[in-house]
Order: C-alpha cells, then structure tokens, then sequence
C-alpha cells in the first residue's frame, strides 16, 4: 500500500517517477527502493535488463516501457547521455531530470544514512553490512549497487531511521550526501574524466568526510583515505578498521571455504564466522561489522555466516571439461592486481584471464598500469572497451594496452581480436583447457559475454565430437599412405610462422583419396582450405575452423615435359623448382617465378607476379578439383582472371596446369637472368619471416611506397614489425602472433588513410576467414 503522503523531492511532489538506465546495476536497486517508497515507477534500458534482474523489477511493479504519459520526474544512469530521447521528451515537458546520485541523495536525506564509499570493495561490504542487519532483525533500509548472488531483492526501505546505501564518486553526486556514517573502504586516483588529478579526487572524499554527521571509518591499510581525512577543512578524527585498526580483525581458516574473524579492539569480543576468503574480503567484513555495531548491532558468530555474495565478484560459473570460470567486476588496476594476486593461490593450473577495460579516460590513464597487472596471468585475452556512455579518447583503447604489455616485453601469450564476440569466443575456446582459471575481469557487459562464451563452450564441445566423428569416417576412406591429423598446427607451415590449428589437417597421396575426402567434406557441410607453400597467407591465432588440406605429397609435384615443348606442372610443385628445372630443360619464360615463396597451386589461385610477368599468362589449361569432388579441365579463355586472383580456382582446388614456354633457350642464359632477379629480390625485399606483399597495389601507386611516405617503416605491434627493407612487407622478428600482425595492419591502413586518403586492401589471404569481418 501506498505511504501517504509521498516524499518531496527536489521541491516537487511527483507520484510517478521514470528511470532511464533500470537494466544497470546502479538504477534497478534504486528504481526498486522508490517503489517501495510508494512511488508508481517505470523504467527503460537501451540493453534490456537480463531474466533475474527483470523478475526482480516485475516483482516490485517497475514497470518497463517508455516515457509515460503521467510521469512527473526522470532520473537516470550517469552512463545515459544527456541527448537520450527519454531525457529530452521529458525536459520539453518541462519535467525534472535528475541523476542517479542525486536522487539517492534526496531520498533518503531524513534517514541516518550509513554511505559506503571508495574506489574497491564497497558493493561487497554494502552487501556484508546488509546481510548482518537482516540476520540481527534490524530493519533498516537499504540500496545496494548489485545484485545478491542467491536473488535476495537489492533493496528494501525499512522499518526504522537508518538506511545504508553504496555512494558512488564516478560522476560527481558524492558531493550531495551528508551521512551519519561513512565507510570509506580504500582510495585510489580513478575516473580521470571528472577527477583531472588525485588531488581533485581526494579533495572530494575530503568533504564528504568533513559532512559526515557522526562516525568515519576508514581502512586503515589505506594511506590515501588518511591523507583525506587531515586534508584541510576535514574533520578531524576518526575510527580505522583491519587488523590492526580501532576495530581490529584477525582473518583465519574457517569451514567450508569460509573464514572466522577474530574480532578485539573497539568491537564486542568475539569470533564471526564470514562465508567468504582472502584479505580483501576480510578487510570488507570488518568494515562493515563495525559500521552495524555503530548503527546498534554488536557482532555475533553468525551474522555473516550465511553471506551469499554478489553477482560479478568473484562468482564461479558453471564450466564444462575440467575448468573453473569466474566473473569479477575489478576494473581499475589496483583492483586487478590484487585480484590476480589471489587467484593465483588458488591452485596450481594456468590463470587465464579475459579482460574488458571500462571507460576510455580510464584506459588512456591508467593502460600501463593495467598492463603490468595483467601480466601476473599466464595468458590474456582482451576485448574492446566498454565505453559507458564515454565518446573515444586518443590513447585510451584496448589496442593500447595491447601495445603496452608488447612494449614492456611482458612474456604471456596475448590475443586481442576487436569487434565480433565470435572470433574472442573462438580464441579463448582454443586456448581454455582442462585445469585452468579462467577469470572474466571488468565492469562492462563482460558477464554476459562469460555467460556467452560458456553456452558456446558446451557447443564446442559438441562440435568436437563431430569433428572426431568426422575424422573416423575420413580416415576409414584414405588409404594409409594419406596424413591426417587433428588439431595440427598451422601457423608453423607458413612463411610468416604466425596462427593456430586446423581442426583436420589432411595430406592426400592420391586423387582417389583427395576426391574421397572432398566428398566427405560436402556431405556434411565442412569448409575444405588448401595449403600451399603457405606465402601470402595468416592464420588467425585461433585457428582454422574446417579442413586444411595440402597437396605435398609427391603425386602433386610433377614437372612433365611434353613433346610440343608444353610443361605439365602439379599443384604441389615449387616454384623455385619450376624454375630450375625450366632451365635445365632449355625453357625460358618462368624466370619471374624465381623467388617467390609458393607452390605452383597457389600462384594460380592468386595469379602470383613479379618483374613484369603473371603465372596465368604462361597457363594453357588448368585442372581443377570442384568441392564435391568432381575434376575439370578448364582452357585459358574460360578463366576469369584479375589481378592477384583467378575466380575459378578460389571456388575449387588447382590440381595442376599445362604451361606454355616463351621459348628455348641456353640453360645458362636462363640461370642469368634468374640470378639477376634472385639479386634482385634479395636486395629489395627483407629476409626474415613474412608473408610477402601484405597489401595490394592501389591503381597507378604502389603500396610499398604509401606506407613509407607516411614514416611507418620500423612500426612495431610485438614481434610483428613493418620492414625497413621493404614497407609492404610485415615481418616476424621471432615470437609475432597473428594478432600482432593484424593490430599493425590496422594501424597501417589507419595511417595511410589519413594521410592520403588511400584504403589499402589486403593482398595476404586470411585463412578461414573475411576480411570485411576482421578490418
């Protein structure tokens, strides 16, 4: 039933009140609590609240939907821009739009409010204070700014005049509240769009604790919260909490994962069992016991016994194949450091932590710092920022730590794969296995994604199977002579050494077993990917999701010279041998092929040139294998050919193709004229790694030339680097992934776009996948 009558706020006495931001953990608590006030609340979110939020918001009556009609005031999410149309329906209506804090503020101005405050820690305390309230029946209200991990609701109004609320600094609204008690859990210099330097940031804390009616307590393994705490104009005195503060605690080993503080100081003696571990939690206990004591309630063993936690701090998820998933909403350094830190005890497999920066002022602040303490992980995968609202700040990407911990030299594997979910999903599917921590970090939408990724695993999983079954059945049908293999690497079989495996790899030693295999694929659905020399080619570093399959075996590498002087060349063969035995032979016109890194196969699919010449310039017919297995012969004047590609061999697989020789000629005047292109080659192109030319020549301009003018010769992403040799060419200076290579090419066609308004296109082929999907 409706309180009569209903709060003033702000000066007005609104009956209904709309919430624009009620999916997000700060506003849903708070919508919650103004229901329960007795105001008829609604509420909208651009991402819809997921099934318990949702049922907690039905279960109050937060009804959503858009603006209605007899709304009287709008209060929103700091992360809701002010141009939101809800916001700017309501303010030509002449209504009152407030934020979050504000509204906490207001209303709950006549309680004695318990505020708990700071940069890490203050949601877990809040919930520890709440929950050793409810267990001592003392009927506060209440605000948290999550959601409890057994589904209790996040907010209550209560029965007496206190109410215990998370205050948040990140926008600023902390100047509106004067609580009767603040707990300040630690500081640390953070959200630098509001704050420019910590000093501002402390002098807010400062006058926080210079209004607090009655009791402060402050951590007291926090330097910074002292410093506030004589900063000019603060109050003087205080309480400290933590093992050696005024409310002491001494955390120990306690049943079922849990632990027993031992309580001395200003507290009532005693033990207090706490269902939670580590030092941060034991500090966060302590914290709050103290500030319930204050409010009336001395400790007693059970008021944290039964502490079910908070979703997105340190929550298990439920993980297929031997795996431990947990989800941790640490989004600042310091939080990330300590966080790692204690993950790493927790056993002896691999910590693998997957990694969303919040905010990019906060990233462009802190991406070295972030850096170093994601280098206690033994392998870390990075997503894109999660903007809150923010717009892009120079320097304040994920491609920026990712530069950062290259930079530093920091010895983990590191994928960062920007845009689509699916290419991360697949990356930490290929690295996960049986043993490791996987910890999702960050204050975004990264819970969702963990969620994401799990359901995705356990369809992995099944697929797997599949491509066990998959193998069983090619294997029964090639003859033994044939490789197959499963999850074999890739990336070592190409020039540039970079990338993943392939879920079958196959070397056919017949056209009876390649036709077979070929079939097989089709039957079920399965993408085949061909493997030459593999020059001009980049395996992403998960890997290649189909069959790779490589004609090396001696059945593919002919050289027969026909009678009429035409040369039957395989797939398979060299290049380099091609042209040496051209020459032996007395047949000129293949000496551009010198040098060229690839096979004949794959200069037909990408119709490879240099030094003036085009290898299907040279090609009478072509013998193509299609997808399901059928053999064509196809003449020159059927092919569609275009530079660095030829239609009809990217549609099926070149067996082989007879060549037309320019002429006859002495061996030893074609050795010369391969020697003069090998020198050639050697003095303009780079000898290490690579995978030759990376982008295509612009019409009437040369690539090589476009990155060079724009100075980037010697930019460097890891180990991958653009040569100063040749600027076309990204080289591998021993430990590059495919990422690297990738993040430097962006950063290429970046550079060259703005300075000349040219968009390189690739020529490299990635391997498996778009390019659409990737640049």
């Amino acid at each position: 039933m409706r309180p009569s009558p209903l709060p003033t706020l702000f000066g007005c006495s609104p009956e209904a009140i709309h919430c624009v931001g009620a999916g997000g953990m700060g506003l849903a608590p708070l919508a919650i609590y103004l229901a329960q006030t007795g105001f008829s609340v609604t509420g909208e979110d651009d991402s819809p609240p997921d099934g318990e939020l949702a049922s907690l918001l039905a279960r109050e009556r937060v009804v959503l939907g858009p603006l209605p009609l007899d709304c009287g005031m709008v209060v929103h999410s700091s992360a809701v821009p002010p141009g939101h149309p809800a916001c700017v329906a309501a303010r030509a209506r002449g209504l009152p739009v407030v934020r979050r804090g504000e509204m906490l503020a207001e209303v709950t101005r006549d309680r004695k409010l318990v505020a708990v405050c700071g940069s890490h820690g203050k949601t877990t305390t809040t919930a520890m204070l709440i929950t050793a309230l409810r267990r001592a029946n003392f009927p506060a209200g209440y605000v948290l700014g999550g959601l409890f991990a057994d589904g209790s609701p996040p907010a209550r109004v209560g029965s007496n005049d206190w109410v215990v609320a998370e205050v948040d600094e990140s926008d600023g609204t902390i100047d509106r509240f004067s609580p009767e008690i603040a707990v300040v859990v630690n500081l640390d210099w953070d959200h630098p769009d509001r704050y420019r330097d910590p000093e501002e940031f402390d002098r807010a804390f400062a006058s926080l604790l210079a209004r607090t009616n009655g009791t402060v307590l402050l951590s007291d393994a926090c330097g910074r919260s002292l410093r506030c705490l004589a900063a000019p104009g603060g109050r003087t005195g205080a309480h400290t909490f933590g093992r050696s503060g005024d409310f002491s605690s001494e955390p120990a080993e306690g049943p079922r994962g849990g632990m027993v503080l031992h309580l001395g100081g200003l507290f009532t003696p005693g033990d207090v069992q706490v269902q939670a571990s580590g030092e941060f939690n034991a500090a966060n206990a302590t914290g709050a016991l103290a500030a319930a004591q204050l409010m009336g309630v001395p400790p007693s063993r059970e008021l944290l016994a039964d502490f079910a936690g908070v979703r997105r701090r340190q929550q298990m998820l439920a993980a297929p194949g031997g795996l431990t998933v947990l989800e941790d909403y640490a989004h600042h350094p310091t939080e990330i450091r300590a966080l790692l830190t204690s993950l790493r005890r927790r056993g002896p497999g691999r910590l693998v932590v997957v990694f969303q920066p919040h905010r990019f002022s906060r990233t462009a602040q802190f991406k070295s710092e972030f850096a170093a303490a994601l280098a206690l992980c033994d392998s870390l995968h990075l997503l894109d920022v999660y903007p809150a609202g923010e717009s892009p700040v120079a320097g304040g990407t994920a491609a920026d730590i990712y530069a950062e911990i290259k930079k530093a030299g920091v010895p983990i594997p590191v994928s960062y794969l920007p845009g689509a979910d699916q290419d991360f999903f697949r990356a930490l599917s290929r690295d996960a296995r049986a043993g490791d921590l996987v910890a999702f970090v960050g204050a975004g939408d990264i819970d969702r994604k963990a969620r994401a990724w799990l359901e995705g695993r356990r369809a992995e999983d099944a697929k797997a199977r599949t491509w066990d079954e998959f193998f069983s059945e090619a294997r029964a049908l090639l003859g033994p002579a044939s490789v197959l293999r499963r999850e074999e690497p890739v990336g070592p079989r190409t020039t540039l050494r970079v990338g993943g495996a392939a879920r079958v790899y196959c070397e056919p030693a017949s056209l009876e077993d390649l036709r077979a295999l070929l079939r097989a694929a089709a039957t079920r659905g399965v993408r085949v990917h061909v493997l030459g020399r593999g020059s001009n080619l980049l395996v992403p570093d998960e890997g290649v999701e189909g069959v790779v399959l490589s004609l090396a075996g001696d059945a593919w590498s002919g050289f027969e010279l026909r009678p009429d002087g035409r040369v039957w060349a395989g797939a398979g063969l060299r290049l380099k041998n091609l042209c040496g035995l051209a020459a032996r032979s007395g047949l000129a016109g293949f000496e551009f092929l010198e040098g060229i890194p690839g096979s004949v196969g794959g200069a037909l699919r990408m119709n490879a040139g240099a030094m003036g010449g085009w290898m299907l310039d040279v090609v009478e017919e072509l013998q193509v294998a299609t997808r399901e297995g059928d053999v064509r012969t196809l003449r020159r004047d059927e092919l569609h050919v275009a530079y660095r590609r030829c239609a009809e061999v990217e549609s099926a697989i070149a067996l082989g193709a007879l060549l037309r020789p320019a002429a006859k000629s002495e061996s030893s005047a074609i050795r010369r004229q391969i020697d003069a292109y090998r020198r050639k080659r050697h003095e303009s192109q780079p000898r290490e790694p690579s995978a030759g030319c990376v982008f295509k020549n612009p019409p009437g301009r040369s690539a090589g030339r476009l990155i060079d003018e724009c100075g980037l010769k010697g930019e460097r992403v890891g180990d991958a680097e653009v040569s100063a040799t040749h600027a076309n060419f990204i080289v591998n200076r021993g430990a590059a992934t495919s990422s690297d290579v990738l993040e430097l090419m962006r950063r290429v066609r970046a550079r060259v776009q703005q300075a000349t308004g040219v968009e390189l296109e690739p020529e490299v082929l990635l391997y498996g996948r778009e390019w659409k999907d990737v640049l």
